[in-house]
């Protein structure tokens, strides 16, 4: 049987609340406070939101959470535009710029990228690796979400933000994707916002602006259509789960039909 759809890599990278318990006494504000930074900063339930649409699909969730190591910043904090803000692949600020942890040394930085932050990469490239083997094409969902209220952290400080935002890279995003994905979402009633307020999506380095065989959307949901407040949340959960499973599944089609 032929394919009609294009398997996709649905990349999680911030859901985990969990940091490990030999690095917990680093953080210099009480459990209370780093569990408030967590509620504003996880995309909690991202994992349960982009669950994969066929069997094919394979979904990354990394385990850890962002406030221990963030993968999707860049490794040099010369490359990193959050690191300015203390919010590079190690945060060592608050959202509101307190001071969240101490530098860790060289040494410590080494240790640390060496046992999750480059395997999780490798991870990522590998995968894409055996998609391009066993397809022909790697389709990457980048899958966030975020705050209605723009933290003070945030370089965007869109106040009337969207529901749905997505984000495109120039080389990557093909625009038939983009297309399908804008009207998709605003077909069902949702506002939409191309790379505001967050911009870019993940790629694998080694095939970064080399291998248009790698294609890749960052689909980032507004908090306030899932979860908690609100008498109508249940029914606002319910249509931004059954919509993005319906996205899901069609990306995939819209994409192999485009390169069939």
């Amino acid at each position: 049987m032929s394919r009609t759809r294009q398997p996709l890599i649905l990349h999680v990278p911030h859901s985990s609340r969990e940091i490990p318990r030999e690095y917990r006494n680093r953080y210099l504000i009480g459990p209370d406070e780093l569990e408030g930074e967590m509620d504003r900063l996880v995309d909690f339930d991202t994992e349960k939101l982009f669950r994969p649409a066929a069997g094919e699909d394979v979904q990354l969730v990394f385990p850890w959470s962002r406030l221990f190591m963030d993968v999707e910043r860049f490794e040099k904090d010369a490359d990193e535009p959050m690191a300015e803000r203390g919010m590079g692949v190690l945060y060592s600020r608050t959202i509101d710029g307190r001071l969240l942890r101490p530098e860790f040394s060289p040494e410590e930085r080494e240790e640390l990228l060496d046992a999750w932050y480059r395997p999780w990469h490798r991870r990522l490239e590998e995968t894409a690796g055996d998609f391009l083997e066993r397809y022909g094409a790697a389709l990457i969902i980048d899958c966030h979400s975020f705050p209605d209220v723009p933290l003070a952290c945030d370089m965007d400080q869109l106040a009337r933000r969207p529901d749905i935002c997505l984000g495109t890279d120039d080389f990557h995003t093909p625009e038939v994707l983009l297309d399908f994905a804008r009207g998709f979402f605003e077909d069902a009633g949702f506002g939409v916002m191309v790379n505001r307020p967050y911009a870019g999506t993940m790629v694998p380095l080694s095939r970064y602006g080399k291998d248009a065989r790698v294609s890749s959307l960052m689909v980032e949901v507004n908090r306030r259509l899932y979860g908690k407040g609100g008498g109508t949340a249940g029914k606002r959960e319910a249509k931004i789960y059954g919509v993005l499973e319906g996205f899901l599944r069609e990306a995939g089609e819209i994409l192999h039909r485009a390169a069939g």
